[in-house]
């Protein structure tokens, strides 16, 4: 029997030393060869090695990719939505929120430090980043001041996958309340399609009536998709 038992312990031993022995080769890489050398899942892998000891992440990064689809809509995916994979913990989803919280960021900088219209790129980029992946519809209102600097980015509602609301009342007045002179409207569609809704068109126009009595600019409302995005300004509908 303790053979049997020493037998057992040397074969666990030698799974976890070949487990940190793999975990090594990928900091390895990322470290000496770049974040190009390392896949999706691996990225993944490594991350989830971080919070998860003494076990293989590379199946439970591979599930997570192919439950979501992408590196990208894991990173985005919301914590309950992650949590609901078979083998996560609230550690786990933690990592992998911080990583999206810092690219975000990282991403957002150039237009809370320059005027957004002049880091429009900049806003596109992070807009997408935060919203492209989600599974339910969520509205966001940038408010500038005079010199189109960003206020204040603020999250106005949630809904359901195929629609969330926008208030015309509460939109301008909290734009009076920040002593804002122009927004610029921002709602995902979680169908990855970011055509304007007949909705869409007829509450962007309320709210544009509604802030030229008042002083207060629509610069633009962006729909966000899968698909990339829809600019009622380029589109013409502004």
């Amino acid at each position: 029997m303790p053979a049997r038992n020493n037998a057992k312990k040397y074969k666990h031993q030698t799974k976890d030393q070949d487990e940190r022995g793999h975990t090594a080769r990928l900091r390895d890489r990322l470290l000496n060869s770049g974040s190009d050398t390392l896949l999706d899942h691996e990225l993944v892998e490594y991350l989830l090695a971080l919070t998860i000891r003494r076990r293989d992440t590379k199946p439970l990064a591979k599930d997570l990719i192919e439950t979501f689809g992408s590196l990208s809509a894991v990173l985005t995916a919301d914590g309950e939505s992650i949590n609901k994979v078979p083998g996560t913990d609230e550690n786990s989803v933690a990592a992998l929120k911080v990583v999206q919280a810092a690219a975000l960021r990282m991403i957002s900088q150039p237009m809370r430090e320059q005027p957004v219209l002049s880091s429009w790129q900049a806003l596109l980029d992070y807009l997408r980043a935060d919203m492209a992946h989600l599974v339910h519809e969520r509205v966001r209102i940038l408010y500038l001041n005079s010199k189109n600097r960003l206020i204040r980015d603020e999250l106005m509602s949630e809904g359901t996958v195929d629609q969330a609301a926008i208030y015309t009342r509460e939109v301008i007045k909290r734009a009076l309340e920040l002593g804002s002179t122009a927004i610029i409207l921002v709602h995902n569609h979680a169908s990855g399609d970011s055509t304007p809704s007949r909705q869409d068109i007829t509450t962007t126009k309320d709210i544009r009536e509604a802030g030229e009595k008042l002083g207060i600019a629509v610069h633009d409302h962006i729909i966000i998709g899968k698909d990339g995005h829809t600019s009622f300004r380029s589109k013409g509908l502004i």
